[in-house]
């Protein structure tokens, strides 16, 4: 059995066996190893549907066995999950200041106290060591293999269903021709799938972030031809040779990575601050440097560009900077002056001279002059353009000719532009709000001012806006849905929970989820009345001072608490103590519990979630982070003050790349209790940095966005579909178990 395969499976809530074994099963009674294995996955959290059942009836058991240690090695069975203190959840006393007066004691060199295996000395009665697993003072754990963790604590078994090799090769389809950029966990599935099976031949790709990976297939394979007839424009160009360089399936601007270094490596401890030596590192690793081979292949790539020349070079104005250096690095002026490479030549001749238009200054040129009928010709010549300057435009001029022009080429957009101008017309358009939060391109959600013009327009006008906004939205996705073949009268089931999992268009998420993923935004219903959050760091990384650190700010309505490593325990949260030391290849814990009644007592309104890189640099690499609740309660060991049970795990992400100093990956209505999972990355070594009406604005954009519910209610209303409640009575049954497959809920997005 292919791992590789089955963890892209699991992904998509599936377990994937090859079509060859599936044809072989013949035996339909429970055997008494399917029983074992049942037992086993219930343990961690996992149950089978029926047809996947009855395959493991009849397959080998070192394959049954295969997958059960896959998911072990992914919910992380085998880590070490012991905190620093082991009766955390009592509350033991454990000041801060103790810990200030510890080092002070250590400095000054004396004699009295207890040894630590550390090193450290501890003043006689200022720490009651027995409750620790650990050195109180650096965080250095002492205890690496705590024993078992729990199991079997889960109020609710996720289901797993079968994949065959129609599946995969569906799935990897639906991956390749996705109409909305591909999150983290997407691009990985995709890049297991293209080292492992042959790329389909009738293929379209359609996101250009997805076409890099093919190229870069197809490049590794040496079909160069091939990877050539890809290549559509300079900017497909620079975008594999960036991705190449640094990882990133955007262009990232040089300036961008290297502040993200500097960042990184920054201390608010002057002693410790490394940001310019991080900052100059970058510099020097971004400098450009190609072989031959790959000077020689780009010429080509540049020569045959299947484009105006004058065209090809107002692409290329934008990052003007970046080409000036591609090109010297190339030596592609070399290349000009030999034969056959007219057009490279000629293209490298129109770019420096600068003879070629630009379309942003035709464009501003037009609405200095407030030249209505100027500003939107042009536009309509480039549709894409225009959806992203619409709002802007609609408050320069104000008149209702711009929607309606931009009515007239919308059905050359993807879905999912109009989908996201729909979704944010009313954030957008706020009279009431001076500045907006974006997510730069790393992920970083920041504050930027509000169009001034806002304030110019009268409500009513504002209330217009939107409206026209919304109405264009709908008016072109039921055009969209009746236009697909349909059968009149069919009936549609759509799952109460698609209702509450938003379509995945915009805000992709830069961390992995390794089983049933799901978009960013999703919430989740908090069962019990407990919640504990994880975060789990270091496996596979030698002995070393790798402090990360897990905190929550609990919000109320005149004031904010925080639970973190200055402080433990708050009414309502307790935290299982600061680590900072790592121990060899083991890796490490820390949690936070919270009270839900307690805090809905007190009158808290929302937590919010972070992980820090309190060291120097960006958060550690294959740290995951997520919460687990259940009906039932979760206990805590005496013992060790171990907490984990994968069973009760309801989410969980992993850092693959560098992101930032810090991350927010959840919060919690109190009231309601749910949880939504998004992901925003920023500055900072501690939670003490994050702007708290950053988070706001975020949520605000999650909840505009439309739910992959609301949207089949749309298909179903074009399309004259009956809805059903039993998904086995429905032509089109629209699941739970359907939406952890992303890449098939993007071809809703119907083009």
């Amino acid at each position: 059995m292919n791992t590789n395969l089955l963890k892209v499976s699991l992904r998509c809530g599936a377990v994937y066996i090859p079509s060859a074994i599936v044809n072989e099963v013949s035996s339909r009674h429970i055997t008494r190893g399917t029983v074992s294995l049942l037992m086993e996955l219930r343990k961690i959290g996992f149950t089978l549907n029926e047809s996947l059942l009855h395959v493991f009836n009849g397959i080998d058991s070192d394959d049954a066995q295969i997958v059960l240690n896959t998911l072990n090695e992914i919910m992380g069975c085998d880590l070490n999950w012991a905190p620093l203190m082991k009766d955390w959840n009592a509350k033991v006393a454990h000041s801060w200041m103790n810990v200030k007066f510890a080092e002070v004691f250590n400095l000054l060199g004396f004699k009295n106290g207890a040894r630590l295996q550390c090193g450290h000395l501890m003043p006689k009665g200022l720490f009651d060591l027995k409750h620790y697993n650990g050195c109180p003072l650096c965080g250095t754990p002492f205890l690496t293999d705590p024993g078992k963790i729990f199991k079997d604590q889960g109020s609710k078994l996720k289901p797993l269903m079968l994949w065959t090799d129609e599946d995969m090769m569906k799935h990897y389809g639906d991956l390749l021709t996705s109409p909305v950029a591909l999150d983290a966990t997407q691009v990985d599935s995709l890049k297991i799938l293209l080292s492992e099976l042959p790329l389909p031949a009738d293929a379209s790709v359609k996101m250009k972030e997805t076409l890099m990976l093919v190229l870069d297939t197809l490049i590794e394979a040496g079909k160069d031809d091939e990877a050539q007839m890809l290549i559509k424009s300079p900017v497909d160009v620079m975008r594999y040779l960036w991705y190449k360089h640094t990882g990133y399936l955007q262009i990232v601007p040089p300036r961008v990575l290297i502040a993200h270094s500097a960042a990184a490596g920054s201390d608010h401890r002057p002693a410790l601050d490394r940001g310019n030596e991080f900052a100059q590192a970058k510099r020097e690793e971004l400098k450009l440097k190609f072989d031959r081979a790959t000077c020689h292949r780009v010429a080509k790539w540049m020569n045959a560009l299947p484009m105006d020349v004058r065209k090809a070079c107002e692409e290329m104005h934008s990052r003007r900077e970046m080409w000036v250096r591609f090109i010297r690095a190339l030596r592609l002026p070399e290349y000009a002056k030999r034969k056959g490479f007219d057009y490279l030549r000629n293209l490298l001749d129109v770019f420096y001279r600068q003879d070629y238009a630009v379309l942003q200054g035709w464009i501003e040129e037009y609405k200095l002059r407030y030249d209505l009928e100027g500003t939107l010709s042009t536009l309509q010549q480039y549709p894409g353009r225009f959806a992203r300057c619409l709002f802007s435009t609609m408050l320069w001029f104000d008149d209702y000719r711009v929607l309606k022009a931009f009515r007239e080429v919308a059905s050359k957009l993807p879905t999912s532009l109009i989908l996201t101008l729909g979704m944010y017309a009313e954030f957008y358009f706020d009279p009431n709000r001076e500045r907006r939060t974006v997510k730069t391109v790393l992920g970083e959600g920041i504050n930027i001012p509000v169009n001034p013009r806002i304030f110019w327009q009268s409500a009513n006008s504002l209330r217009d806006m939107i409206r026209g906004v919304r109405n264009l939205y709908y008016d072109v996705l039921l055009d969209r849905y009746a236009a697909l073949p349909h059968k009149e009268g069919s009936t549609i089931y759509i799952a109460p929970e698609l209702y509450k999992i938003p379509v995945n268009v915009g805000d992709r998420a830069m961390t992995v989820q390794d089983v049933n993923a799901v978009p960013q935004g999703t919430v989740f219903d908090i069962e019990g009345s407990k919640l504990r959050v994880f975060m789990q760091w270091g496996q596979g990384l030698p002995s070393q001072h790798l402090d990360m650190d897990l905190s929550c700010v609990v919000a109320y309505n005149d004031h904010v608490e925080q639970c973190a490593y200055f402080c433990l325990n708050i009414p309502g949260a307790d935290h299982s103590g600061d680590i900072r030391v790592i121990p060899d290849q083991m890796g490490t814990a820390e949690y936070i519990e919270l009270d839900l009644s307690k805090l809905q007592t007190q009158g808290a309104k929302y937590v919010t979630f972070t992980c820090n890189a309190y060291s120097s640099g960006d958060i550690a690499p294959n740290l995951v982070v997520g919460w687990m609740n259940s009906e039932y309660p979760m206990e805590v060991s005496e013992a060790n003050g171990v907490a984990y049970d994968p069973s009760c795990v309801q989410h969980q992400v992993r850092i693959t790349q560098d992101t930032a100093k810090g991350l927010v990956f959840g919060v919690l209505n109190v009231k309601d209790r749910t949880m939504t999972w998004l992901e925003t990355s920023f500055e900072g070594q501690t939670l003490q940095s994050l702007n708290v009406n950053v988070i706001n604005d975020l949520l605000e954009k999650l909840e505009a966005k439309i739910t992959i519910g609301k949207l089949l209610e749309l298909k179903a209303h074009a399309q004259g579909l009956h809805t059903v409640d039993n998904p086995a009575k429905a032509d089109e049954a629209y699941t739970r178990q359907w939406a952890h497959d992303q890449a098939a809920v993007a071809k809703l997005l119907a083009e």
